[in-house]
């Protein structure tokens, strides 16, 4: 018997899975690893013309609920506006609402990603390349600078990094402190705010490390005596939620700032689109002085994602109401990017103006509304918005916005426990309130 873990994909995403829960008295020897939903907010990879990914676990009778657990394993779609920097707190260094928990998550599917990798061999075999900027690795762990640049805020900045983690620590440094790490950085009120533990994550190749995760476990459940387990991908099109019908018992809907081209969601779902563009600058060759090798990323109006000696990425432009989810950037929305980044950067890191262009690339964000907790992603069961006549349970994991990489983990968890109980309470009120009518469009 099969299994199917479905996922609807954009032309950059992935949106759709269905879970079955397992029997009770068997939850309990399932590998840890298997209780997380893996629900990441980016790419597995790029793919056209609008289609399904299907993950096919054969199964034999007897393990056909308990190994429905494989379809924890989903990579809801994203917006392709990230360039990795991974934190838990606000632009004003405020820890930001369940920081705590969202970190904890991020940490253990870093871990079970890097576990998957464990050679450049299978790191080439997974991105059918070997970055030797990022040096063949998951991710760069060395940390981020944000310096201070306005005065008005700075008493706030320091209030806020006062509470900060003690597994993702704020040190307050100044001037000389910060040249240590980045020489020539300007610092118009001597002081900065450094995160050590923060990270630079390669989004792509984490995803892919986590597919390979998922394989991993799929061959060690089939060497455990539970039967042969597979583990392929199929595509399909799907036009509406309601093809669904009959077939899973729930769906989970990931689709990012598409969500609402789904005909059940069209204008029912309070989402805010913002396209973004992310510029590439490599430092030529003519250039003796490279970046540190163990400078930190740099946060400010612009940020720099440093992805290597002589290698980063600069973002973002932020264009409200586009609808424009496409990766590619013309000439012109290049050229405008870089006029309107390059001096923010500047500002902070003069050195830049010797980088040149190399690339951009843009995508869009799914920004969810404001609450007095900050701007939170949606969950929960939309059965009710949908209509009343539905056999399968339909779920929403939508509205990260720019902090993805940030939540997935934990709202992956949350939302793979909600469904396999049935039970939407499990959810923190705060990412459920957006159902009630008064907060919807």
């Amino acid at each position: 018997m099969t299994t199917q873990l479905i996922i609807i994909e954009s032309k950059e995403g992935v949106p759709v899975c269905t879970i079955l829960a397992p029997p009770s008295h068997l939850r309990s020897a399932l590998p840890k690893e298997l209780l997380l939903l893996i629900s990441i907010y980016g790419r597995l990879e790029e793919s056209t013309n609008g289609s399904l990914r299907f993950f096919n676990i054969s199964l034999n009778p007897l393990c056909q609920t308990l190994f429905s657990l494989a379809s924890l394993f989903s990579l809801p779609s994203s917006s392709g506006v990230s360039g990795g920097l991974l934190h838990p707190y606000s632009p004003k260094v405020k820890l930001l609402w369940r920081g705590a928990e969202c970190w904890k998550e991020c940490m253990k599917l870093l871990s079970i990603a890097e576990q998957a990798v464990s050679s450049e061999e299978d790191f080439v075999s997974l991105s059918g390349e070997f970055d030797q900027d990022f040096g063949g690795i998951l991710d760069r762990r060395r940390g981020i600078i944000r310096p201070a640049t306005n005065m008005k805020t700075l008493n706030v900045l320091n209030d806020n990094a006062k509470n900060c983690l003690a597994n993702c620590k704020i040190e307050i440094i100044d001037k000389n402190a910060a040249e240590k790490l980045v020489p020539h950085i300007h610092m118009p009120f001597n002081l900065a705010f450094y995160m050590p533990e923060a990270i630079n994550v390669n989004s792509k190749y984490y995803l892919n490390a986590l597919f390979l995760a998922c394989q991993n476990i799929v061959k060690e459940l089939s060497a455990s005596g539970f039967g042969k387990k597979n583990l392929c991908l199929q595509k399909k099109s799907v036009y509406e939620l309601r093809e669904l019908e009959g077939e899973y018992d729930a769906v989970i809907i990931c689709l990012g700032a598409k969500a609402d081209l789904l005909p059940e969601l069209a204008g029912k779902l309070p989402l805010r689109t913002c396209r973004g563009v992310i510029l590439h600058l490599q430092l030529p060759d003519k250039i003796g002085e490279d970046y540190p090798d163990h400078g930190p990323s740099i946060l400010s109006d612009a940020w720099l994602a440093i992805k290597g000696n002589r290698s980063l990425y600069l973002g973002s432009t932020w264009e409200w109401k586009s609808r424009n989810s496409s990766s590619n950037v013309s000439t012109d929305e290049a050229s405008d990017a870089l006029q309107e980044l390059l001096p923010k950067a500047s500002a902070i890191y003069p050195g830049i103006t010797s980088w040149s262009f190399a690339g951009a690339r843009a995508g869009l964000r799914a920004m969810p509304p404001l609450t007095p907790h900050g701007s939170l992603p949606l969950l929960g069961c939309v059965n009710n918005i949908l209509g009343n006549d539905l056999k399968c349970k339909y779920w929403l994991l939508g509205g990260l916005g720019s902090r993805g990489l940030l939540y997935h983990g934990w709202l992956g968890k949350l939302t793979a426990e909600a469904v396999l109980s049935c039970n939407e309470q499990i959810i923190p009120s705060e990412l459920t309130s957006w159902k009630n009518k008064d907060s919807r469009p």
